[in-house]
């Protein structure tokens, strides 16, 4: 099931509220014993054994720095050369330190030359802030060393990459790139969001017996999450009962758009599609069982709209948008939809409308729609948006963000980077509307929409460059293999 993630605030006092009932240095022990453990793992998988790998841990103050270090000292006992560079050794934890020595590591005023795995503890969750230049020079020195195979060493961050923000996934500065996170009690939301999910790499989870007190800021969903939500067609469904999908997008001049986003509306649990638009005859070539006209007006009945991709942004695709708006049905708008969306006056339509509506904007339709780019902060600013157009917003990006009025927030962990793709969008806003029109609510159709077009974009990634046709075609297998 869905996995959350927390706020410092929150981590804080879930921890505060455990160590009141466990003897002192306890959290510290089970945090190192899981870091040494996936550290040793690491060692093994790439140079098939744990003994006389050579570690160096980068060792800030604070606490974080002693979990550094006593994961040093249960690698040092196996065997492993471990050397401890200390940034401020006036304030390095002296439990941490300690330890360390009486297992047999040391420390070192500079990274030697060969390193075969580094350990980031210069800053933890407090840290605010990019890397000091003392600090930047230090991780830029010790990720040139060499490790003992020739090639580079591997990195593991300390519950978080220094210099992320762990509450944002913010990079204000010079931060750490890890290959691996190891994180403590539960996830953070900076791991998994923005640059920060890019800087921390693959993240592992220790469980030290946390509790969060209060619900996740931030939600990542699963396949057994997708199953549970995909609509599934009954022996007494029929097409009409499935759910019927119009698709008002492309036009003569962007063919497509249409093309694509009926491509991926087929994919989803809808019974028909119905198409309206300009680009009708080339819809009808390469789809015969969808319902064609030339206008929304004309389209029939419907349970959800998606439109925009390719519409077009005159008044005659000002008052297709209008049309789509004022049924009362669940609406999926993208592209030349937003881009119609920043007058006003258009989204004072949105604003009044009471059945779910769900805008798609990569970053740039964000700044149109919302007056300023989305920034750092990217579910702060997908709130932000969601509140002030009463929608949920999919704010696409690598690790897409969904976020609804409500205060829902979503990550999605299935992104790769080759969906930066024109048409691509196209697609998912098809399949999101199909969804729409099997029943789902506005956040569950984003959420389970963006899971599977995450999957068909790494599975079109396997042969080659992706276009946006391969993501179409690789979308029903992709599903497929969700529901399985």
């Amino acid at each position: 099931m869905s996995t959350g993630a927390w706020r410092v605030p929150d981590v804080r006092a879930a921890e505060k509220t455990l160590m009141d009932t466990l003897p002192a240095g306890t959290l510290m022990q089970r945090a190192a014993a899981g870091l040494a453990r996936r550290c040793a793992q690491l060692l093994t998988d790439r140079f098939g054994a744990v003994y006389a790998r050579r570690v160096l841990l980068l060792v800030g103050a604070g606490d974080n720095g002693g979990d550094a270090l006593y994961a040093g000292a249960r690698l040092a006992a196996r065997g492993v050369a471990v050397r401890a560079l200390l940034l401020d050794p006036d304030r390095a934890h002296a439990g941490g330190l300690a330890a360390l020595r009486a297992a047999g590591g040391s420390t070192v005023a500079a990274a030697p030359g060969v390193v075969d795995l580094i350990l980031d503890g210069v800053v933890g969750i407090g840290g605010k802030g990019g890397l000091r230049p003392t600090a930047a020079s230090v991780v830029s020195a010790a990720a040139s060393s060499t490790a003992s195979d020739g090639g580079r060493p591997i990195l593991v961050a300390v519950d978080v990459p220094s210099g992320v923000d762990p509450d944002t996934g913010e990079v204000p500065g010079e931060a750490v790139t890890a290959d691996v996170t190891v994180t403590f009690g539960c996830l953070k939301p900076g791991l998994l969001v923005g640059a920060g999910a890019t800087r921390a790499g693959l993240v592992d989870l220790v469980d030290i017996g946390l509790s969060p007190a209060v619900p996740p800021v931030l939600r990542v969903a699963d396949r057994e999450d997708i199953r549970g939500w995909w609509p599934v067609a009954g022996r007494e469904s029929d097409k009409y009962t499935r759910g019927v999908v119009g698709v008002a997008t492309g036009s003569s001049t962007y063919s497509g758009a249409a093309v694509l986003s009926v491509a991926g509306a087929s994919a989803g649990p809808a019974g028909m599609v119905r198409y309206a638009g300009s680009a009708a005859d080339y819809v009808r070539q390469r789809y015969p069982s969808v319902i064609v006209t030339e206008s929304v007006e004309r389209a029939g009945r419907v349970q959800a709209w998606v439109c925009g991709s390719g519409l077009g942004t005159d008044e005659r695709a000002a008052g297709e948008l209008r049309t789509v708006l004022a049924a009362p049905v669940p609406v999926c708008l993208d592209a030349d939809a937003l881009s119609l969306l920043a007058d006003g006056r258009m989204q004072d339509l949105l604003r009044e409308r009471s059945a779910p509506t769900v805008v798609t904007p990569h970053d740039r339709e964000f700044t149109r729609l919302a007056g300023f780019p989305p920034g750092g902060d990217r579910v702060a600013s997908a709130l932000g948006l969601a509140n002030q157009l009463n929608v949920t917003v999919l704010l696409k990006g690598d690790r897409t963000v969904v976020a609804s009025p409500d205060r829902e927030v979503w990550v999605n962990p299935t992104g790769t980077a080759a969906l930066a793709s024109g048409g691509t969008g196209d697609v998912l806003s098809g399949l999101l509307a199909a969804l729409l029109a099997g029943g789902l609510s506005g956040v569950r159709a984003a959420v389970a929409a963006a899971y599977a077009h995450g999957m068909a974009g790494r599975a079109a990634a396997e042969g080659g460059p992706v276009t946006s046709t391969d993501v179409a075609a690789a979308l029903r297998s992709s599903v497929a293999a969700v529901l399985a």
